[in-house]
């Protein structure tokens, strides 16, 4: 049985990564922010050490956790607003990975982080989302690095996957699918990246082409 964690396991695209994992028949622990505080060494080492004892080892986790995402504009954003995105976003990611480290290079496992397109395009009215998720986006290569050969760290960056009604169309309009995506597109590519044996230090973009669209070309 392989066996996996997902902190951010129970909003709507964590709980769909577990979901996925499960049909594909995963052992899976689903970690809400009620199982442990990850902006925190300490909570992050303690929710590995459940999981691990929970599931007899680890050969998966999945950093889908997040925070932050509020429209502001930059001359509102609090240091409140900054430090909740950037500690859920970036810091867990980095003490997540540091703490699951021992249990993957075990089993030579994989270390799978939710990115977000906004981490590779700026988002004026979420400064501090996109900003984090860019650090994020960045400690995918670098964690894929430091933690090679033993383990794969990979990245998942989705585009508009969960939506109001009456703001589906205005996104759909940005990608060149002319649709929008759900989160069940973000889990079929985590779960390609948890199997996926000579894939490592790169991010599977799932969002219609959205990046692709919006691409300018370089200044001269």
């Amino acid at each position: 049985m392989r066996r996996a964690l997902v902190a951010g396991g129970t909003g709507r695209v964590g709980s769909a990564i577990v979901a996925r994992l499960e049909a594909d028949g995963w052992n899976v622990v689903a970690a809400g922010r009620a199982q442990g505080d990850l902006t925190t060494v300490a909570g992050a080492r303690a929710l590995v050490d459940q999981a691990e004892r929970e599931l007899g080892g680890l050969d998966l986790v999945v950093h889908a956790a997040g925070d932050g995402f509020q429209r502001k504009a930059v001359a509102e954003v609090t240091e409140a607003d900054w430090d909740r995105a950037m500690d859920i976003t970036a810091k867990s990611t980095f003490f997540l990975a540091q703490a699951a480290a021992p249990a993957l290079r075990a089993g030579n496992g994989v270390f799978v982080v939710v990115e977000d397109v906004a981490g590779y395009e700026p988002w004026p009215s979420f400064a501090p989302h996109s900003a984090a998720k860019a650090a994020q986006a960045m400690l995918t290569r670098i964690l894929a690095q430091a933690l090679a050969p033993a383990i794969r760290v990979c990245g998942v960056a989705p585009g508009t996957v969960a939506v109001e009604p009456e703001d589906e169309q205005r996104q759909a309009d940005r990608t060149l699918l002319r649709r929008v995506g759900s989160p069940a597109d973000v889990a079929g590519a985590v779960a390609y990246l948890a199997t996926a044996d000579f894939v490592t230090g790169t991010t599977l973009v799932v969002d219609g082409g959205r990046l692709a669209k919006s691409a300018r070309p370089p200044i001269p």
